[in-house]
């Protein structure tokens, strides 16, 4: 079984509906630049025009972001942890 790249599994994450600050990157999954990550992640996810990345500051002063999905229409994929793609 292959390994899933720190990136991938950033995207999961978000893809999820959950937002993700610096230090939980870290601590989860071993991301040191976040915010560099996120840039890469925003030309992928960005590409086709039905997800965007935002982002927003927390009570601390960090910045926590999110995977948004901006498709008119239901979705009838979603994405497992592994990230496979699977019918709803």
């Amino acid at each position: 079984m292959a390994t899933m790249s720190k990136k991938r599994k950033v995207i999961n994450y978000l893809a999820s509906g959950k937002g993700l600050t610096a230090n939980e990157a870290k601590s989860r999954y071993g991301v040191s630049n976040l915010r560099a990550t996120i840039s890469d992640i925003r030309n992928t996810v960005e590409a086709f025009g039905n997800w965007e990345i935002v982002s927003e500051e927390t009570k601390s002063g960090a910045s926590r972001y999110f995977m948004m999905d901006t498709h008119p229409g239901v979705r009838k994929f979603g994405f497992d942890k592994n990230g496979n793609r699977y019918m709803l």
